[in-house]
């Protein structure tokens, strides 16, 4: 049976809202910074709808902090809400969050517990990946002594950095471009870590079970 909490209900009216405003807000992020020469009062707009969507986020955080009745341990228990309210690049992760609730509200998920990992570890790792490429792009383009120069070359130091391989042939040198880098690298630790121990746990379960259909004596 659903959860019927005020708190539930809140959270399944506001989950498609919310995961709308992620997209809004890193098209209007993208817009902003890869639209050269755009006129001001564009860029004026894009701002203005970066913000406001902030401020849904916000919104959505204080309403289910209250509802929840749990002062500081709502913090505690919710971290990923928290660091996306005070971390912008991470908002595309609602995007995610909002596919997990699709597959909830439809029953049991057509995916197996492995495959689910792995395509929300593809599907996070792909909304990061482009959102933090915006951001180093930001921060290093007419940096002095950058090497990373076009929006290409911030998308492959992102993969480079993503899948902890680090050619070293562009890096960041603004102290924010590194401390951007500095959260990418542990994304990729991060999703790295939990698509390879997934597919060892399903190879294993798979060996298990070959060995229990095995005849005796074979």
């Amino acid at each position: 049976m659903d959860d019927d909490t005020p708190k539930a209900r809140w959270e399944r009216r506001t989950e498609l809202p919310l995961a709308v405003a992620s997209l809004v807000f890193l098209a209007a992020y993208a817009l902003r910074v890869l639209a050269h020469g755009m006129p001001d009062v564009w860029t004026d707009l894009c701002l203005a709808v970066a913000l406001g969507a902030w401020l849904l986020f916000a919104v959505d955080y204080a309403v289910r902090w209250r509802l929840s009745g749990r002062r500081l341990s709502f913090v505690r228990t919710h971290w990923l809400d928290t660091l996306v309210l005070l971390l912008p690049l991470l908002r595309p992760l609602r995007v995610v969050k909002f596919y997990e609730a699709v597959q909830r509200r439809h029953g049991r998920p057509r995916l197996a517990l492995h495959a689910r990992v792995m395509v929300y570890a593809g599907l996070a790792t792909l909304l990061l990946g482009f959102a933090g490429s915006l951001a180093v792009y930001q921060e290093e383009r007419g940096a002095d002594g950058a090497t990373i120069h076009t929006f290409g070359d911030a998308v492959w130091w992102t993969c480079a950095t993503l899948a902890t391989v680090g050619y070293g042939d562009v890096s960041p040198v603004t102290p924010t471009g590194r401390l951007i880098a500095v959260g990418i690298m542990a994304i990729g630790l991060a999703l790295l870590g939990a698509v390879t121990g997934t597919f060892a746990s399903w190879l294993l379960q798979v060996f298990a079970r070959e060995d229990d259909e095995r005849p005796p004596g074979s």
